[in-house]
């Protein structure tokens, strides 16, 4: 008699040839429970998956599609949308009228407020409606919300590594809501892989430089969720920087105490609040996090110091950009959605060195 063999979950990859899509199709290969069954491009269409990701050889048997292919939206179950904005909400749109459910990398579902999101990304929300519906993928906070969704909005990279940084701090009251600073350090992966000048190896090489100053996009999601923590509006001095390295953020948060309190203490506030989740690791006193450490994987580190003599928190957070800073955490969510293991396809550990 024939083996049993339980039937697998469909999962689409609308926008599979950039950075985030190859991650994506890379960690949905070792997930027990889904098959990739469409993967689109509209660069790549007509071309052979291997075409754009050599390393892929598990999908030569895979194409490109155009995003707009015939019956798209019947040949999958669960879309991961690693679209650009504007292009996101569109197809977003038109699956969820179809019963699909989607997960959306973009930024087009992050910000609550649609004025906000016109405001910082120059362009009208075309779909309000959506956007109330919308769940912020930030398990580690809603994960109960997205259990129930249909529609998530996968958090930014720098947001992800600087609210799971805050988040203890703020829930235990250790900090006040005023001169809050995020310095955050991105490999150049981060940029997308669209080539522009600035990000050619001759120009990122030996070199850092901060960008987006008082003006970067996730600045507003940031506020978001730490304004929510805090249960009033609050707002943050975020500066970002490019580093020369492929991926990985490090990000150190600086806080001020809202009262005298020991490093130890703030550390076992932090290894409780982390206690049972499966992908932020606390490190032990006197370590902090290393880029490398996490490479390839979808887990966050955090170290902590407290400097007495000014009374500042010092939370420093290592991610993979690409991974717990997007694909990854775009299937955390999905295997929520899902009811399926939380980890699924998404435990492995950083690849070193």
């Amino acid at each position: 008699m024939g083996e049993n063999r339980v039937k697998k979950i469909r999962v689409a990859v609308l926008g599979g040839s950039g950075y985030a899509g190859g991650e994506l199709l890379r960690l949905l290969q070792l997930h027990g429970k889904v098959e990739v069954s469409l993967v689109t491009s509209e660069k790549w269409a007509g071309n052979p998956v291997t075409s754009a990701f050599p390393h892929l050889s598990c999908y030569r048997s895979h194409l490109f599609e155009p995003i707009e292919a015939e019956g798209a939206e019947r040949r999958a179950d669960v879309f991961l949308l690693a679209l650009p904005h504007k292009t996101a909400k569109k197809a977003a749109a038109r699956l969820l009228k179809a019963g699909k459910r989607v997960v959306d990398l973009s930024a087009d579902f992050r910000l609550r407020d649609p004025s906000v999101y016109e405001a910082w990304y120059q362009t009208e929300h075309t779909e309000r409606g959506l956007l109330r519906q919308s769940v912020y993928g930030l398990p580690e906070i809603y994960r109960s919300r997205i259990r129930k969704a249909r529609l998530v909005a996968n958090p930014g990279c720098y947001p992800t590594s600087a609210i799971l940084a805050l988040m203890p701090a703020i829930r235990k009251g250790l900090v006040i809501d005023k001169g809050i600073v995020i310095d955050s350090k991105s490999g150049v992966s981060g940029a997308g892989r669209s080539p522009q000048l600035a990000f050619l190896a001759s120009e990122v090489s030996e070199g850092v430089r901060a960008y987006g100053l008082a003006t970067h996009r996730h600045t507003p999601e940031i506020e978001q969720e730490v304004s929510a923590l805090f249960g009033r509006k609050v707002t943050v001095d975020f500066t970002p920087h490019l580093i020369p390295m492929d991926r990985g953020i490090l990000t150190t948060a600086y806080l001020r105490l809202s009262k005298a309190v020991s490093l130890e203490e703030v550390h076992e506030v932090y290894r409780r609040s982390y206690a049972k989740e499966p992908f932020v690791h606390v490190l032990p006193l006197g370590e902090y996090p290393l880029t490398k450490n996490v490479r390839g994987s979808n887990y966050c580190h955090i170290g902590l110091q407290v400097n007495r003599r000014t009374g500042t928190l010092l939370v420093v957070s290592a991610i993979d950009n690409l991974v717990k800073g997007a694909a990854g955490q775009a299937i955390h969510n999905m295997n929520l959605m899902l009811g399926f293991e939380e980890t699924e396809g998404i435990s492995g550990m950083g690849v070193f060195p």
